[in-house]
């Protein structure tokens, strides 16, 4: 394996400083503090060996080091946006070591990481859209699925589609966040930040249907509180769960198997754009800090619309 983890290394003093650093000041997610612990791992590996007990010496860690562990990931198939990732772990770890007097200059401060390539996302056309949604109904009448999966499937799909949301945010709502009468949802994304999305009609009505059926067999799973999108076990659904309900729906619609619940996501800001939505509207319902995350939207867009000119244009 190369680069090489250091199995000990979490237990540094520094880098268990640093975890803490990044959940009580940054408050990343859980996903965000493993990958960075995983990647200085890798660097204490690199520098000190992946033999060596801490606590380390970071003091000795200079530039050379620094480009060293980069330059060592091109010997691997690593992708452009791990190499990344990992540079802007080791820049956020040196920085704070900075600041705590450990170091006198960031090793990484200086160093670029590969271009990242500009790939256009997946998205779904407006009618293959509507066919997978139609699908959880449709198999609830022909007897596939049972009412409870077929209604929770419906409300959660036409929720994610309708309002752009990522599939964590959305397996999170609680019925107390959903306001019926506005149409509208307030979701917690990255950062812990709140934000407030707009759902369509058919996503309320698939809602309101859930919740009703919900209520009759237990009121307290309809409660303020209680997660709207249940597991079997009656418990938050996962993530995975509705990864795996998706597949199922996508096989049966005859959409490739390969689309994510986060294609629905480029979907939903596609086909806004594609309307004539506001770029800057599209940004606020998804998330977006920055605008040039969503302008990538408008370079789908373009190149639909250029597709539509070559197939129908008689000069096209």
């Amino acid at each position: 394996m190369w680069p090489p983890t250091n199995k000990s290394a979490a237990a540094d003093p520094q880098l268990k400083h640093f975890a803490r650093h990044l959940i009580a000041e940054r408050n990343v997610s859980p996903n965000t503090l493993s990958a960075y612990i995983s990647d200085l791992t890798q660097l204490a590996a690199s520098k000190f060996g992946p033999d060596a007990v801490p606590p380390f010496d970071w003091a000795k860690l200079d530039e050379a080091a620094a480009r060293n562990f980069l330059v060592s990931f091109s010997k691997t198939d690593a992708l452009t946006t791990t190499v990344r990732r990992k540079l802007a772990a080791g820049r956020a770890f040196c920085k704070f070591l900075q600041l705590n007097g450990v170091i006198s200059d960031n090793p990484f401060a200086l160093l670029r990481g590969p271009k990242r390539a500009t790939t256009l996302p997946k998205t779904l056309s407006v009618d293959d859209a509507t066919k997978f949604l139609s699908r959880p109904l449709i198999d609830l009448n022909n007897g596939v699925i049972d009412e409870e999966t077929a209604f929770r499937d419906a409300a959660f799909f036409e929720s994610l589609y309708s309002t752009g949301c990522r599939i964590s945010e959305m397996t999170a709502i609680k019925w107390g966040e959903i306001d019926f009468s506005k149409g509208a949802l307030i979701v917690t994304g990255k950062g812990s930040k709140d934000r407030l999305v707009i759902l369509g009609k058919p996503a309320l009505v698939a809602l309101e249907r859930l919740k009703n059926y919900i209520a009759s067999i237990n009121p307290l799973l309809a409660s303020y509180s209680a997660p709207v999108f249940l597991s079997p076990s009656r418990k938050e659904a996962s993530p995975r769960l509705m990864q795996r309900r998706m597949k199922f729906y996508l096989t049966g619609a005859g959409l490739p198997a390969d689309l994510t619940p986060h294609k629905l996501r480029h979907s939903f800001a596609t086909h806004l754009l594609d309307a004539g939505a506001d770029l800057r509207a599209v940004q606020e319902m998804l998330g977006h800090s920055s605008l040039s995350t969503t302008q990538i939207y408008t370079h789908v867009s373009v190149e639909r619309m250029k597709d539509a000119v070559a197939r129908s244009h008689p000069r096209g």
